[in-house]
């Protein structure tokens, strides 16, 4: 980690362990006073006015590491230089393997996970096996509640909409949701944006696939839906497509140093935007994504010429 980073890292500690003890963090992982000091690129949640960092991290396949000792020590240097560097949102599902069981065991670990919002899913039929899978997730987060449970890629949804609703309301969750993935379902996912009331949705959108420009977006914002982004490297497609390419020059304009920087910046950058969700297993890695965490944001003129440029190398 820079100097930069261990310094910002130690100040956003204080301050958030000051939050917590004075009880502002409940709904909020990173209050609007913490990203006005640390510059924190941030989105609120419609639904509750509460505000997100636009990098979340995602576990899918990275954290799916077993009882591996070895491995999972590995693991909780990944989730503590997410925190160490402004992070908030972790999503997870019970089809991850055993990652939820591994996010459990870092958190146990880490220091300074004050900002945690715990995202996981419900991803079984039957409204019944659904609150068992629920209660199982807690279990293995180790959390006293989730801020956010998703349907999985839309499994059974009405069924577990009802139990969701219930459980917000009697304080035993903070937000529902609803996911799908690869770019699948858009037309499904379209009417429940438009008819049903949950505060986040959840689909794929990076540069290379922006199918979710046409409709999704537009109606996230439209129906007020905080919206969280998938797939942002298209399972590492991305960098394959441009491994022996530049940066453009004026990517320094938004402060990009590396080709995830650039595709992250690209996702968050669209307004309709809340949270994107890379996935990483190694420190580094996790350094590079949190990088779009701070610094500008391109504005439409830009994110045009990104989008042309992507096109011309690849």
């Amino acid at each position: 980690m820079s100097d930069k980073h261990v310094k910002l890292s130690l100040k956003r500690r204080s301050l958030l362990q000051g939050l917590a003890a004075a009880g502002l963090n409940a709904l909020n992982p990173i209050s609007a006073a913490a990203t006005e000091v640390f510059h924190f690129n941030s989105r609120t949640i419609p639904s509750s006015g509460a505000r997100l960092p636009v990098i979340g991290m995602g576990s899918w396949i990275t954290l799916d590491v077993g009882n591996n000792i070895a491995a999972r020590n590995r693991s909780r240097a990944v989730v503590q230089q997410f925190f160490d560097m402004g992070g908030a949102l972790i999503d997870s599902s019970p089809m991850y393997g055993s990652a939820q069981a591994v996010i459990g065991y870092c958190l146990e670990q880490i220091e300074n996970s004050q900002s945690l919002f715990s995202a996981t899913k419900i991803w079984i039929p039957g409204r019944e096996r659904g609150i068992y899978q629920m209660e199982q997730s807690r279990k293995l987060w180790g959390v006293d509640r989730f801020d956010l449970l998703l349907v999985h890629n839309m499994v059974d949804w009405r069924s577990h909409l009802a139990t969701l609703l219930d459980w917000k309301d009697s304080g035993r969750l903070a937000y529902t949701g609803i996911t799908t993935s690869h770019g699948r379902r858009h037309r499904d996912m379209a009417t429940v944006i438009r008819e049903q009331p949950f505060d986040f949705v959840q689909f794929t959108y990076n540069i290379m696939d922006r199918e979710a420009e046409q409709r999704l977006l537009p109606l996230a914002a439209e129906h007020g839906k905080a919206v969280i982004i998938n797939r942002p490297f298209q399972g590492g497609a991305l960098f394959h497509r441009v491994a022996s390419m530049p940066l453009p020059d004026w990517a320094g304009d938004i402060d990009c140093t590396n080709w995830a920087q650039f595709f992250l910046k690209f996702i968050v950058s669209h307004p309709a935007v809340t949270c994107a969700i890379p996935a990483t297993s190694r420190v580094d890695h996790m350094q590079e994504n949190m990088g779009a965490l701070t610094g500008p944001l391109p504005d439409q003129a830009m994110r045009t010429e990104m989008t042309a440029y992507f096109e011309r190398v690849t």
